[in-house]
């Protein structure tokens, strides 16, 4: 079922709380990555040009309110400098509270003006917002007239700012919609899993098989082909009865390993492994670093052969980035998740990177990239390519970067987010502006779809 748009509210004149994802990496109160505070401009702006008063609320970090003092959690957590951010971005000032719901909060928006904004304090300094409070959820709504969901990240989170909040909403006659990122990211991997086309092949990496079954056995039913490779390559291997040498690998789920891959000959689905690796020796239970590994002594072996004693896999070969490309070449929808090996280490990145330009140069499919270190990892790529004067135009046309590393995945095994199906659905808006005018049957008919969906 479609969910509501920030197109479909009435917005003049109304105050709208809007969840947005501003947990970026912060250092000594300097914000070191604004990508997510710019993603979410598009949404604020719309909502401002509209003349809504525009209230953003986000969390920051993991703050502990049972452990830390509030002096602690806000010289370390505090949202401060994402409002001088956005200032900047805006070209306006962006107002600030130093509390969530108290009495900061409510003198910011009693000041606010038609088509200004003001931010929250991290939400997660208040210890009922991740137990999905219903006392601080109220407080929630009655801060606005309404509500927006702009943060995909978060989006599987059952919290009072994500899905709380957008019930009491609900309950109260107020609007709720999904803002222009998180109606992207909803369309883009919705699109991928409900109308793909045609070959669809998933790439999957990272570092564990259990993070991922859900999705690899979703991804099953819908794709011709999985290809995987990163460290979760190496509990496949070690399950077909290869010698991986020191490399790490999931050993409870060398079971699963085994039955994923019969499900997809059942299936008549083929899974491609890695047959060439590169590996490098260092020592069991040696802590990882990029330094220690690019000095590692390192070498390219066969998995027939086995992997010598004392080396682990960090990359895959030239030979298995053949055997992708083969693949790849022809597929029309392409979903990525996970590494395919140790990017840290610029040595051990160049799969990865191989995989990325083959996609952005030699296909003619759409790419979804979910999950952090995936994202990071092509988001790198990019920036180097910039830097070196490439045109990156081919990256942006091809790839779509999901803003959600949990929730990606999570989506993608096919599960309901709590912060979407929060939203009402878009058949439930009532074409009257006044709440006394709403028939009573019309409330009632969009009460039965919240409660279908």
């Amino acid at each position: 079922m479609e969910k509501k748009s920030i197109r479909d509210m009435d917005l003049k004149g109304k105050a709208i709380l809007v969840r947005c994802d501003f947990n970026v990496p912060m250092q000594d109160g300097v914000v070191q990555d604004d990508t997510r505070i710019k993603a979410a401009i598009p949404t604020i702006q719309y909502l401002m040009d509209q003349g809504a008063k525009v209230i953003l609320c986000s969390h920051l970090g993991k703050p502990k309110p049972d452990k830390m003092t509030d002096e602690e959690m806000k010289d370390k957590f505090s949202l401060s400098p994402v409002a001088q951010k956005l200032s900047e971005e805006l070209g306006q000032e962006v107002k600030f509270a130093d509390d969530l719901t108290g009495s900061s909060a409510k003198q910011m928006i009693s000041e606010l003006k038609n088509g200004e904004t003001g931010l929250l304090e991290n939400t997660r300094f208040d210890p009922r917002e991740e137990k999905n409070d219903e006392t601080l959820s109220a407080e929630l709504a009655d801060l606005a007239d309404g509500y927006v969901n702009d943060a995909f990240g978060s989006a599987h989170r059952a919290h009072s700012s994500t899905e709380g909040v957008a019930q009491k909403m609900k309950e109260q006659g107020k609007e709720t919609a999904l803002g222009f990122l998180m109606q992207k990211e909803v369309e883009e991997l919705g699109a991928v899993l409900e109308n793909p086309e045609e070959p669809f092949v998933a790439i999957l990496g990272g570092a564990k098989v259990s993070s991922k079954i859900g999705v690899i056995e979703n991804l099953l039913e819908k794709v011709d082909t999985v290809v995987i490779g990163g460290k979760m390559a190496t509990t496949f291997l070690k399950a077909k009865g290869y010698d991986i040498g020191q490399s790490d690998y999931e050993e409870d789920k060398l079971d699963v390993a085994k039955s994923i891959m019969k499900k997809a000959f059942d299936k008549n689905k083929e899974i491609i492994l890695p047959t060439d690796l590169h590996v490098a020796q260092i020592a069991p239970d040696t802590e990882l670093t990029p330094e220690i590994v690019e000095k590692a002594p390192d070498k390219v072996v066969n998995i027939e052969n086995g992997i010598p004693d004392g080396y682990q896999i960090f990359d895959i070969g030239e030979q298995t980035l053949d055997s992708y490309a083969e693949v790849l070449e022809n597929a029309k929808t392409i979903v990525w998740n996970g590494p395919l090996g140790y990017t840290e280490s610029p040595k051990y990145a160049k799969g990865t990177e191989t995989v990325a330009r083959f996609i952005a140069d030699r296909t003619n499919a759409k790419c979804v990239i979910g999950g952090g270190d995936s994202v990071a990892a092509i988001n790198k790529i990019m920036e180097e390519a910039k830097n070196n004067g490439e045109d990156i135009s081919k990256f942006e046309q091809r790839f779509h970067l999901s803003t959600g590393g949990g929730a990606s995945l999570e989506f993608l095994e096919g599960k309901k987010l709590p912060g979407i199906e929060a939203i009402e659905n878009k058949t439930c808006r009532v074409k009257s502006t006044s709440q006394e005018e709403n028939k009573p049957e019309e409330r009632k008919m969009c009460n039965l779809e919240r409660n279908e969906n």
